[in-house]
């Protein structure tokens, strides 16, 4: 468990690295921006995906109760979650399952709320479905986003949204919403009749002060009125395996859900992503505990080293996941300025803050699952970029 070694993953065709001669970026750029991991899955998730391949017949694959059983003691052991087998539904991602739920339980011209700024595939899976978007914007409060509850329900009477999607923990600004923001929200879409979807991908990155609360684990009523997206893509680095374990507590929900999951198409699951999602989450623990911090330790040399070098920027408070959100507005500079900063100067590739939406003009979003030395490259050539 040592993640400070340096892996070559160029010329795997991986997004990371091999899209940069496609966005005409220098060879030496260092890439901070999707968010992938530069460190090796587990051992017990090689050995597992080595084991399947020595099986030599990949034929159709459904979803046993060993792997069931492996999602729900995951859940039930990290987050005192209690899941019942057959509430689980397969999908291949996270964004996918987003997508489906936008179509399965709305119209074209309905509407779907969620807080802004956020990952930008809520509302392109809204948007490009013919959907509406109401917009619910975080208040930025001294580093620290908060919601606004006056505004949100005003536009929950307002725009009458039939879905609410809720990213928890939030990508991109690092909250961990508490149980008290996750009840009021609960209860303000419940008695409207709001469908709240939550994706709680990054449910597995929190750090010490803060815990991640499942919001169907609030009581009966959350989990009979939402939907939670879960993956072990983010925890184990395991995005491109394409596998992802929704639970749908309410039987007229997941019957819905599966309806649409038929109408497009979809049956079964990925045989190696399903043997990866059980060995993790049979044998990762420590690994991922490990992973974490480490990851705090990144987060801290990002802190201190902007406190120290570079005053100019603002570092939110990172609560969970492992992507930092950083304030560049005092630089001052334009968006096109930004970017031949970014790009040409200092040679590093982070996601702007304009691609989240709403609030997100002038900020940065680093991702902080790199070795340290990377990082520590990344902020000095940011410094000698800035200061020049």
């Amino acid at each position: 468990m040592n993640f400070d070694p340096i892996i070559d993953r160029r010329g795997t065709d991986c997004v990371k690295y091999d899209l940069m001669e496609q966005m005409y970026l220098p060879e030496d750029t260092l890439p901070l921006w999707v968010a992938d991991m530069d460190f090796p899955a587990p051992e017990c998730v090689s050995e597992a995906l080595c084991r399947m391949s020595r099986q030599e017949i990949y034929g159709y694959t459904f979803a046993g109760e060993g792997y069931h059983q492996a999602v729900v003691d995951w859940f039930a052991r990290r987050f005192d979650w209690t899941i019942q087998p057959d509430w689980l539904v397969e999908t291949p991602g996270v964004v996918f399952a987003l997508c489906t739920a936008v179509r399965a339980y709305t119209k074209p011209g309905d509407s779907v709320a969620m807080f802004l700024p956020v990952y930008n595939h809520f509302f392109e899976a809204v948007e490009d479905n013919g959907r509406n978007v109401v917009a619910c914007e975080l208040v930025n409060r001294n580093g620290r986003y908060e919601i606004d509850f006056a505004d949100l329900e005003r536009k929950l009477d307002e725009e009458r949204p039939k879905l609410f999607l809720l990213c928890s923990p939030h990508n991109p600004v690092g909250r961990v919403w508490t149980e008290a923001e996750l009840r009021k929200l609960g209860e303000l879409c419940f008695e409207r009749n709001i469908l709240v979807v939550a994706d709680e991908i990054h449910c597995d990155f929190t750090y010490e002060g803060h815990r991640h609360i499942p919001f169907q684990s609030l009581g009966e009523a959350f989990a009979h009125q939402s939907i939670a997206c879960t993956a072990p893509s983010k925890t184990f680095n395991l995005a491109g395996l394409k596998t992802s374990n929704l639970v749908i507590p309410d039987a007229m929900l997941r019957n819905t859900f599966r309806k649409e999951l038929q109408r497009q198409g979809v049956s079964g699951v990925n045989l190696f992503g399903m043997a990866a999602c059980r060995a993790a989450y049979e044998g990762g623990d420590a690994w991922l505990d490990a992973l974490k911090e480490y990851l705090w330790g990144n987060y801290q040399t990002l802190v201190s080293f902007v406190e120290r070098e570079l005053p100019e920027l603002k570092v939110t408070e990172l609560e969970g996941t492992y992507l930092a959100w950083v304030d560049a507005a005092g630089l001052g500079l334009t968006e096109a300025e930004q970017d031949t900063l970014l790009r040409e100067k200092a040679r590093v590739w982070l996601n702007r803050g304009e691609t989240y939406g709403k609030g997100g003009a002038n900020f940065w979003r680093f991702n902080l699952a790199c070795p340290r030395s990377v990082l520590t490259e990344a902020l000095e050539r940011l410094r000698d970029a800035i200061h020049d």
